[in-house]
């Protein structure tokens, strides 16, 4: 008896505890629950209304509308100069002088790079000094000829012998010619060892060091010109075949985050095989920061579409909603809405509103 007694006093313990573990625990997660705010009213999707007359001053009551806006496809593509040059050696020299960096703006006829040119002088001094000796040979040689001109008149000497003179003399001025022949030769040379700017431009990159030996046809500077850029697009054959040059088109810089309107300058005649792509090249105006090389984008326009749009400033934000104070005849509640692209001061609304409907738009 006193055993049975004991077990049913520890069971009644054992109970106690469990039902004050519990207790304990939903006390901790009511505490929890409402320090999270589930006790809280939620922000209502429809609120209360409240009288019209609340509308906050400035403010003013708007329609939404619908906005007609062209349906494009984009194709992606690379900007590039549209006049761009390299240029190179026409000599192996070693160099003495470099005169540029990359990003340095150039002048037509500046000096970009002189190359060693001791050789070449050293030549244009020899062709001189052969130009010299043929002008003498050819002043003797005439002088020969006109002293035996009235001897052979005169029968003192044979035809024979004066036309010898006479072919002396056109030799001598042959030799004169190639001489004179030799020296521009040399000069154009000794022009070529001091390399300058073709055109006006930007420098990209160079090639060569003082103290590098170059060689002929080697590359010594890249130059473009800034002004005049083009975006170098890939476009698929079917929206390709219905564009033409002249055409203005649409034209983003991903890095400059610009929108701007190009012209079709160029659509070239051959698809690439692999893509079936045409390339097409976009001009128009440069907006500063412009490189070669960067990412773009034209805008190819298919069609039009009428989206539903609000003002900005007319959505409010509350956590995760988009909410809007619509006014009903002398009430204002407020609706949740979802909403896409930003268009200019106005904001495309996907669902929760209708065309017509009257809203708050807060003030600037």
């Amino acid at each position: 008896m006193t055993l049975r007694r004991e077990v049913l006093m520890r069971w009644m313990r054992g109970m106690g505890q469990l039902a004050l573990g519990l207790t304990f625990a939903a006390a901790v997660i009511l505490m929890l629950l409402w320090l999270a705010g589930k006790f809280e009213p939620k922000v209502p999707l429809v609120a209360d209304s409240v009288p019209a007359a609340t509308v906050p001053a400035g403010s003013e009551v708007v329609s939404a509308r619908l906005r007609k806006m062209p349906i494009v496809e984009s194709a992606v593509g690379s900007i590039r100069a549209v006049h761009e040059t390299s240029v190179g050696s026409k000599l192996l020299a070693r160099v003495l002088e470099v005169n540029l960096k990359a990003g340095q703006a150039v002048r037509a006829g500046d000096v970009l790079v002189r190359l060693d040119d001791g050789d070449l002088r050293a030549k244009l001094e020899q062709a001189a000094a052969a130009v010299q000796s043929a002008e003498a040979a050819r002043d003797q040689a005439a002088s020969e000829e006109k002293r035996y001109a009235p001897l052979a008149k005169n029968r003192v000497i044979s035809q024979q012998e004066y036309e010898r003179t006479v072919s002396a003399r056109k030799s001598a001025e042959a030799e004169l010619q190639r001489s004179r022949e030799v020296v521009k030769e040399v000069q154009a040379m000794l022009d070529w060892a001091t390399v300058r700017a073709p055109m006006d431009g930007v420098v990209i990159d160079k090639q060569v060091d003082v103290g590098d030996t170059v060689t002929p046809g080697q590359v010594l500077v890249t130059i473009f010109d800034p002004t005049r850029m083009q975006l170098v697009a890939s476009v698929r054959e079917s929206l390709a075949l219905d564009m033409r040059t002249g055409q203005d088109i649409g034209v983003v810089i991903q890095g400059l985050d610009k929108q701007c309107i190009g012209t079709i300058s160029e659509i070239v005649p051959e698809a690439k095989t692999a893509s079936r792509t045409f390339q097409v090249k976009v001009t128009g105006p440069c907006p500063p920061g412009v490189y070669s090389g960067m990412f773009g984008r034209i805008l190819i326009p298919l069609a039009e579409e009428e989206i539903l749009v609000i003002p900005r400033k007319a959505v409010r934000n509350i956590g995760q909603l988009e909410l809007v104070e619509i006014v009903e005849g002398e009430r204002i509640s407020r609706r949740a809405i979802r909403t896409g692209r930003t268009l200019d001061g106005d904001v495309e609304v996907l669902s929760g509103l209708r065309e017509g409907e009257r809203i708050i738009a807060a003030a600037a």
